[in-house]
């Protein structure tokens, strides 16, 4: 595809790298990026992406905009609290490029429809808040070979780490199996810093960007942590694991499966995880 001239300058700070150029950017705008859960983590995925001129954005989430959520979930404002978390940031993504085409999925990623939603796209971004969720789109990533962004935060710390399938560690490789219902607090009840989520999705987005342009070191094979209180980054390796229950060479997991979902115990509390 040859660049309009209107996208010439909107792209030209992409084009005058000289890793990037017109080429790059032309990949950019060909390519298609799935972002599942539109909270703290997909918010800046989302509107970064956008802006750097991805060309499907698909939202799957089936949540609505509460108040509680805009402290992090930049992509939502306000005036959008009550509405569906997927309409809202459908409407920021167009607003900020209309250039670019935007898929939404008003639902909960479940083993019945994940596969059927993730298939026509190239990349995935993790930006669930569960275990559930984060074990299922590693094990239906796995199963349609496509490359995906792993990231979590709680309290002031995140991590994240990359997967192309087949070929790099995947999430099970380096946490086995879920932790038990109630080891780990979810951010309703532990909380978050919001703009550590801002660090992370937008590192997240950058995952991405750099695997359309085939530039730079992914963060396969690696997890990195990253902690607010120290403002202290830390790279870990991490390899594949021969005996992983899904990518392994004796594969237990040979179909996906809804992982038991932790639900907050507080009273009162609307925390779905």
């Amino acid at each position: 595809m040859a660049l309009t001239d209107e996208q010439i300058e909107r792209y030209s700070r992409h084009i005058i790298l000289e890793s990037v150029g017109g080429a790059g950017q032309e990949r950019l705008l060909s390519s298609k990026v799935l972002i599942v859960g539109i909270g703290g983590l997909g918010a800046p995925a989302a509107l970064y992406l956008a802006a750097a001129g991805i060309g499907t954005i698909g939202l799957v989430d089936g949540d609505e905009v509460e108040v509680t959520n805009l402290q992090r979930q930049v992509i939502h404002h306000t005036s959008d609290v009550g509405g569906r978390k997927v309409d809202s940031a459908r409407e920021k993504i167009q607003a900020i490029n209309p250039g670019v085409a935007v898929q939404v999925h008003d639902i909960w990623a479940r083993a019945d429809n994940i596969r059927h939603v993730i298939k026509d796209y190239d990349f995935v971004i993790d930006g669930t808040d569960s275990f559930a969720a984060k074990y299922l789109i590693n094990d239906a990533c796995y199963f349609e070979r496509i490359p995906f962004s792993h990231a979590g935060i709680l309290q002031f710390a995140g991590q994240l780490m990359t997967v192309v399938p087949g070929q790099t560690a995947c999430y099970r490789c380096v946490f086995q199996r879920p932790p038990s219902p109630g080891s780990i607090p979810s951010c309703g009840q532990a909380g978050v810093l919001g703009v550590v989520a801002g660090v992370i999705g937008s590192l997240q987005a950058t995952e991405a960007v750099k695997y359309f342009l085939g530039i730079g070191d992914l963060l396969t094979d690696s997890l990195l942590t990253y902690d607010a209180l120290a403002m202290r980054f830390r790279r870990v390796h991490v390899g594949r694991n021969p005996k992983c229950a899904l990518c392994g060479g004796n594969p237990e997991i040979t179909e996906l499966v809804d992982v038991e979902r932790v639900v907050c115990n507080r009273e009162g509390c609307k925390c779905r995880e």
